[in-house]
């Protein structure tokens, strides 16, 4: 066991295996019986051709943790898996990325979370998600007596708000910085019962639409969902806004950026490598800019390859394409 070791950063989120399949046999149709207005279909009782398939890890704790150690962060990862072959391999990779993986829950109950990505030619997916004990976290098997850390960065926590509110008061209480991209679930408790909490975060990340729905603003009156997360949230409030970039305010500035035009393979993990190069350099530098800047170069990269570790960079590297220019104005 780590016993005291100190980390620069834990990271807590989902843990799965995940399997990538392409074949040029799937086909995007329109249909608006589909919540997105567009499905990815293949032939019913046919033989598919898959062209490229890759096994991987995925689950938003693992993707974070993989940039933070990737930077030179020391680093830990708390997960739910089940005590299977795909549970141990998640916890394999990440030790070979020099990732602690002692807080790990291993639930002999049930399985390991498992995703099959279908990758139309396009880039863009859809993904096969089976939750298995990525979303079973007990929060009285985390032994926060035993975090010692500078920064705990919270994703997706399968809807636990006892989770939730035991890591906000552990950070408080150890004076450790908390960052977040909280999930769906965690977002679904409704503003009431999370805006106690987000007023204790450094940083906190979501989409357009979820940080509308949070507050209950229409997502096209952008300043005043800005002026809400502003006195909502105790630090900085990144609002991403998928191909027109992001826009970040630290209360007293706004920071906006686009996206470069860099080529895509498949976007599974794009989210997380925002979210963590954000983190990572903010922790490093202090600085807005370098953050997004960074934090899209990283998102870049891994779009560019198949799972959504592959192409996360390393220290020292900021990738290939052009750095975002990123323009400042007072609030």
């Amino acid at each position: 066991m780590f016993g005291t070791k100190k980390f620069d950063i834990i990271s807590i989120g989902s843990a799965t295996r995940d399997v990538f399949m392409k074949s040029e046999q799937f086909k995007i149709i329109e249909d608006k019986s589909f919540s997105t207005g567009q499905g990815e279909c293949f032939a019913l009782g046919s033989k598919i051709e898959i062209k490229d398939i890759i096994f991987t890890s995925g689950g938003g704790g693992t993707n974070t943790a993989v940039t933070f150690a990737r930077q030179g962060l020391k680093t830990a990862c708390v997960g739910a898996i089940g005590d299977d072959f795909n549970g141990r391999n998640i916890v394999d990779e990440l030790n070979h990325e020099n990732i602690g993986t002692d807080y790990f829950q291993k639930n002999k109950e049930g399985n390991t979370a498992y995703s099959v990505i279908l990758v139309h030619e396009s880039g863009e997916r859809t993904i096969l998600s089976y939750k298995g004990e990525g979303q079973n976290f007990d929060v009285q098997k985390i032994p926060f007596d035993r975090f010692v850390a500078d920064w705990l960065f919270l994703d997706s926590l399968g809807g636990h708000y006892d989770l939730l509110e035991a890591a906000v008061n552990w950070a408080v209480k150890n004076k450790a910085k908390l960052a977040a991209n909280p999930g769906g679930k965690e977002l679904a408790h409704g503003l009431d019962k999370l805006k106690p909490l987000l007023k204790n975060f450094a940083i906190v990340i979501m989409n357009k639409e979820e940080a509308s729905k949070l507050i209950g603003i229409n997502y096209d009156r952008e300043p005043e969902i800005f002026k809400a997360m502003d006195e909502i949230i105790g630090g900085i409030f990144v609002m991403t806004k998928g191909p027109e970039g992001v826009v970040v305010s630290d209360g007293k500035n706004i920071y906006r950026a686009g996206v470069p035009d860099s080529p895509v393979v498949e976007r599974t993990g794009a989210g997380d490598a925002f979210s963590s190069g954000f983190v990572t350099e903010y922790i490093r530098s202090g600085d807005i800019s370098k953050a997004i800047q960074f934090a899209t170069a990283n998102a870049s990269s891994v779009v560019t390859q198949y799972g959504s570790k592959a192409g996360i960079l390393k220290k020292d590297d900021w990738g290939e394409w052009p750095l975002v220019n990123v323009t400042i104005s007072n609030i």
